[in-house]
């Protein structure tokens, strides 16, 4: 009998990308982080104006707006039927505290962003995460080590300007590096970069925690990828669906805030001249 393999023991190259980044798509809107974790820790139904009340940086509307699509996407369920029936989180929602502390736990050691409140830092991290095609090239940089763009490109089945906009936007993500200031000189991973696999085992876990855990030995290879060059929606019914089949995991009530912890450097070989400017 095998011994599943734990979200701190979990390898880069043993993921899905597609289904990461499908799962991540859900929690990547702003404010969804902040909505989950108000209803996690007052541990009760809540009207939409209790909930801004919590957060009074956000308008009411666009709470209601956010409670809306969680609820669409099953994070959240409803309690009652009348109109402006509480919410509160369901399992597959409730479940997301074992990924806000993966997220947490990651920035705080690998991103150099001073005190920031949980929630804050987990958003955060989504954002440097969710975009298409962005797991995949992570993927292949921590299978194969370091790449020139023209493989990366090649490998992954992208085009050469969707390739450069990604390796762009990781670069200023604090993700990926250039080994050194010359045009065509490969691209490695960072520190940040090589210690995601807790957090894509987390989140693989949330969303498909039967498939995902049910052996300990990785695939053979990573799968090139064949996809679309067009950023897609993702769906939630497949994700859900999987996600019911998990008991709701204990709510973490301490990710509002989180002292920052010292960040290593990168070697100054891997970052000269690697810092990109920030777009999707």
């Amino acid at each position: 009998m095998t011994t599943p393999v734990q979200p701190s023991d979990f390898s880069i190259r043993w993921i899905d990308a597609q289904s990461i980044e499908d799962a991540l798509g859900l929690i990547a809107p702003r404010w969804t982080t902040w909505s989950a974790q108000t209803l996690a820790q007052q541990g009760r139904p809540m009207r939409v104006g209790e909930i801004a009340a919590q957060l009074p940086f956000i308008s009411e509307t666009f709470v209601s707006k956010r409670l809306a699509q969680m609820h669409a996407d099953g994070l959240v369920v409803r309690v009652g039927h009348h109109r402006g029936a509480p919410y509160q989180l369901s399992a597959f929602g409730d479940s997301l505290s074992s990924v806000h502390d993966a997220m947490s736990n990651w920035s705080q050691t690998h991103l150099p962003l001073g005190g920031m409140a949980g929630a804050e830092r987990v958003e955060n991290a989504v954002q440097r995460l969710y975009l298409r095609h962005s797991t995949a090239v992570i993927q292949l940089l921590d299978a194969n080590g370091p790449m020139r763009f023209g493989h990366i490109a090649e490998e992954t089945g992208l085009d050469n300007g969707y390739t450069r906009n990604r390796l762009n936007r990781l670069q200023a993500d604090g993700l990926v590096a250039r080994t050194g200031p010359r045009h065509g000189d490969p691209y490695v991973l960072t520190d940040a970069g090589r210690a995601l696999g807790p957090v894509y085992g987390a989140v693989e876990y949330w969303s498909d925690p039967v498939s995902s855990w049910r052996n300990s030995a990785p695939p053979a290879r990573v799968t090139t990828v064949t996809r679309t060059h067009t950023d897609v929606t993702p769906g939630a019914d497949g994700i859900r669906t999987a996600a019911a089949l998990r008991r709701s995991s204990a709510v973490l009530n301490a990710l509002f805030s989180h002292a920052p912890q010292p960040q290593p450097q990168v070697p100054a070989a891997v970052t000269t001249r690697s810092a990109s400017s920030r777009s999707r």
